[in-house]
């Protein structure tokens, strides 16, 4: 048989773990893995090279449709395009900040059509659990195809806006959870407790305070810790699988490692941001690095790192949420929209971070930023490096430092807290079923070759 492509030559992070072999690949699938593969249409020559399976970014915010309210924010085409520059293969799509916010099954068709034909990676979609969808709309998200479902605890959306996402309060938490559990699907939850961090923000804005460490005071880690308790004592109540997106603090890890030993279907994140940036420089950098829950201490930085390299971390994630530069360009950070833009730049911090300066293994280097969220998920083409899986790979150069430059990202509005910092390896090629997506002479390739994934 002859081959569409072979990759040749590379370290591959296998399931066993790295090995230089080959990898053959016919009608986006992985066929072969080993020595002496034969012809093939296309050959990639990875030596020298790291070949991870593709990343899959389990939390990225897409704004498309904008609903006439957010129509400069990122859309698929460039959010796409950054996933392919940064070897994100595949990611999980937030049911927020679109407009309409993805809750039922009309908002859910509505995103498929903003999306067709503008994908460069494959996605993955999340339906929102909102206080207002608890009669019917959890269940039309489930026949849609939605992989998995998504709340907030903290408060969020925009009430003047007709069709923005909403918070749960603790009774439509709870309703949503026993719905969910119904499903078999996941629930992930942002968990922050809204009424007390609320209020700590409007004291610190009424006392005069501008700063982004006055913004980082506003929200201290018992205000993380309590909802992550909360949320697991719901799910032990109601049998909804869950998951804690974003978490900022080892404290909160704690509390969801003690859950899981104690036979709760609970997993948890954290974000690439949380592990490089701490709260001493982030007035240095300005609004850009501003986000919820917020970047904390080196302390506390060290602390996330122990926590990933023991394995108590299921995934790494960008949280990519992005907005226009004037809803960042603030003085008074307080007033500045929440959210880092960072799917372009998951796969080189972190192996840089992780494997070059820390030692993770390769392997477990795979695990955070692809096999994990896809088995959490159950997307079951992606995330290894298998026969039979789909042929999705991120070539990696270690080694390589470069320094990052606002005119090398793809998205729609070029700005990153990210920019002017020297990374010390680079993504070279990504690879979706297939299809070579980005390589580092030519760019981002003009196909849209992604596909939603449904469930």
């Amino acid at each position: 048989m002859k081959h569409d492509l072979i990759i040749k030559n590379g370290l591959v992070i296998l399931e066993s773990g790295e090995v230089e072999t080959d990898v053959a690949v016919k009608n986006g699938l992985i066929v072969a893995i080993g020595s002496d593969l034969g012809e093939a249409d296309k050959v990639i020559d990875a030596k020298g090279l790291v070949v991870s399976p593709g990343m899959v970014d389990a939390h990225v915010h897409i704004t498309d449709p904008g609903g006439g309210y957010r129509d400069q924010w990122e859309g698929y085409i460039t959010g796409t395009a950054s996933c392919a520059k940064g070897g994100v293969t595949s990611f999980m799509e937030m049911p927020l900040n679109q407009v309409p916010a993805t809750v039922d099954g009309k908002s859910l068709e509505i995103k498929y059509t903003a999306g067709k034909g503008k994908l460069k990676s494959d996605v993955g979609s999340f339906g929102g659990l909102v206080p207002f969808n608890l009669t019917g709309g959890i269940q039309e998200l489930n026949d849609g195809g939605v992989a998995a479902y998504k709340c907030f605890m903290a408060t969020c959306g925009d009430r003047s806006i007709d069709g923005d996402f909403m918070n749960v309060d603790d009774y439509s938490l709870y309703e949503g959870m026993k719905q969910v559990a119904k499903t078999g699907k996941v629930l992930a939850i942002h968990a922050e407790n809204a009424a007390i961090t609320d209020k700590l923000g409007e004291i610190a804005y009424k006392n005069g305070e501008t700063t982004l460490k006055a913004y980082v005071a506003s929200r201290p880690v018992f205000t993380e810790v309590e909802p992550i308790r909360r949320a697991i004592l719901f799910a032990k109540e109601t049998g909804c699988r869950i998951h804690i997106c974003h978490i900022a603090c080892p404290e909160g890890v704690e509390e969801v490692t003690k859950a899981r030993r104690a036979g709760i279907d609970v997993t948890c994140e954290t974000c690439t941001h949380y592990l490089y940036f701490d709260t001493d420089e982030l007035d240095a950098i300005g609004p850009v690095v501003k986000c919820s829950p917020p970047i904390r201490d080196k302390e506390n930085q060290n602390g996330m790192w122990k926590k990933i390299l023991s394995g108590e971390i299921d995934f790494v994630t960008s949280d990519h949420s992005p907005c226009t530069p004037d809803l960042k360009d603030k003085e008074n950070a307080f007033e500045a929209w929440g959210g880092i833009s960072g799917v372009q730049n998951n796969v080189d911090v972190l192996f840089d971070e992780g494997v070059q300066k820390r030692g993770m293994s390769l392997k477990q280097f795979a695990d955070i930023i692809a096999t994990n969220p896809a088995d959490r998920y159950d997307l079951n083409q992606k995330g290894r490096i298998s026969i039979g899986k789909d042929a999705d790979f991120v070539l990696i150069k270690p080694n390589a430092p470069y320094t990052l430059k606002a005119e090398d990202l793809e998205y729609r509005n070029k700005i990153s807290p990210y920019i002017g910092r020297e990374i010390g390896a680079q993504v070279v090629q990504t690879v979706l079923r297939g299809h070579v997506i980005y390589a580092k002479e030519s760019g981002v390739s003009t196909d849209f070759v992604g596909t939603f994934i449904k469930k």
